[in-house]
C-alpha cells in the first residue's frame, strides 16, 4: 500500500487510516479503496478492536496475501457503493481480512450483513469478528448441541461474551475462566453457569468435565484441557496467548478419543468466510433482531485514540469489545 503522512492535505480520493509500522500504530493518508466485482464499499462509522490488531502492529500477524495493510477486522457503517442485495445508504456491518481502521473499506458482499434495528453502529462494529469466530468454533467445528457442556477460556473477552450467548441460545451449559471476580459476574449475567478466576485456582481441578473447550490461551492449558474433556470431547484451539508449545499426553488422547482442532478465520477464503457470516445470521439473526443476543461493548474510543484502546486490550482490562468511533 502506498501511504503518505497524515499531515498531507486531504484529497477526495484519499482517506485517513491506521497502519502498523515499526511496532506502533500510525495514522496515514492512503487511497480510498475501489470496489472489485462483488464488493461493497462502506463508509466506516465504527470499527471493532481485536487482539489480532495488536499482533499486526507488533509485526507478528501480517494480513493475508491481497488483503489491506490497514488495521481492523470488522466495521459498521453506510454503503456508498452497492453489490449483491446492498445498495447505497444501507446500514451494514462487515467482517474483513483487514482495512477497518479507515474512513472507507471495500469488502466482499458475502461478508456483509444488515445492521439490525435497535443496534447502534458501535454495537454493530462489535458483532462480525467476535460472533463469527464464536459461531465457527461452537457450531461449524464444535457441533455444540443442547444439553452439552462447554468451557470458554477468556470468557469475558469479545469472543467469550459472544460465545456465552450463542451457546446458551443453543441450550448448552456454559462454564468460563476469567481473570477477575468482576469478569466472572459479568459472564454469569450473560448466562454462564459459573467458572473460575484463573488467578485464584486451577480450572482443571475446579470445573466439571465438559464436551467442548474453546481456548485462545494454549501453552500449559493444553494438558489441563485434555484432562477436563469428557470421552469423545473436543478442544478448539483459537489462539496461543499463553505460548505456542506444550507437551501432550497421547495416552489420554487415545483413551478418551479426543479431538484437538485449530481454528482460524482471517486467512480463510472469501467463500468460506461468506458461508460462516451467512450461517451465523441464518441461525441467530432473529435472536439479534429480537434483542435476545447482543454484543457487549466495554468502551468506545475516538478514531484518533487507537493507542489508548490498544493499551486497554493489552492490559486485559476489557469485558467485551472495544470499538473505535469515526465522525458521523
Amino acid at each position: 500500500m502506498s501511504v503518505t503522512s497524515s499531515t498531507t492535505n486531504a484529497q477526495s480520493e484519499t482517506m485517513s487510516a491506521w497502519v502498523g509500522e515499526g511496532g506502533q500504530a500510525r495514522l496515514v493518508r492512503c487511497p480510498r479503496p475501489e470496489a472489485r466485482p462483488g464488493e461493497v464499499v462502506i463508509r466506516v462509522l465504527a470499527a471493532g478492536v481485536n487482539r489480532a490488531d495488536l499482533l499486526q502492529v507488533a509485526g507478528h500477524y501480517p494480513p493475508p496475501a491481497g488483503a489491506s495493510e490497514v488495521l481492523g477486522l470488522e466495521v459498521a457503517g453506510e454503503v456508498v457503493q452497492g453489490a449483491g442485495s446492498f445498495k447505497p445508504g444501507d446500514a451494514v456491518m462487515a467482517l474483513l481480512a483487514g482495512g477497518g481502521y479507515a474512513e472507507y473499506v471495500a469488502v466482499d458482499a458475502g461478508s456483509v450483513l444488515p445492521l439490525p434495528q435497535g443496534i447502534s453502529v458501535e454495537q454493530g462494529a462489535a458483532i462480525p469478528e467476535a460472533f463469527v469466530t464464536a459461531y465457527q468454533c461452537l457450531c461449524h467445528l464444535g457441533q455444540l448441541a443442547a444439553g452439552q457442556r462447554v468451557l470458554l477460556h477468556a470468557g469475558a473477552s469479545g469472543v467469550g461474551t459472544a460465545a456465552i450467548q450463542l451457546a446458551r441460545h443453543l441450550g448448552a451449559e456454559v462454564w468460563v475462566t476469567v481473570g477477575s471476580e468482576a469478569k466472572l459476574e459479568a459472564c454469569r449475567a450473560l448466562g454462564a453457569t459459573g467458572g473460575v478466576n484463573h488467578r485464584q485456582g486451577d480450572f482443571a481441578q475446579a470445573l466439571p468435565p465438559v464436551d467442548l473447550i474453546v481456548d485462545p490461551v494454549g501453552g500449559d492449558y493444553l494438558g489441563r484441557n485434555l484432562k477436563l474433556l469428557k470421552p469423545d470431547g473436543q478442544l478448539i484451539q483459537l489462539a496461543m496467548m499463553g505460548g505456542r508449545r506444550a507437551e501432550v499426553d497421547l495416552a489420554l488422547v487415545l483413551a478418551k478419543r479426543l479431538t484437538v482442532r485449530g481454528s482460524t478465520l482471517r486467512s480463510q477464503p472469501k467463500a468460506v468466510k461468506a458461508a460462516l457470516v451467512q450461517g451465523l445470521w441464518q441461525r441467530f439473526g432473529a435472536a439479534f433482531e429480537g434483542g435476545e443476543i447482543a454484543p457487549v461493548v466495554d468502551s468506545a474510543y475516538a478514531f484518533e485514540s487507537v493507542a489508548e484502546a490498544h493499551r486497554r486490550m493489552a492490559d486485559n482490562a476489557n469485558t467485551g469489545k472495544l470499538v473505535l468511533k469515526l465522525a458521523q
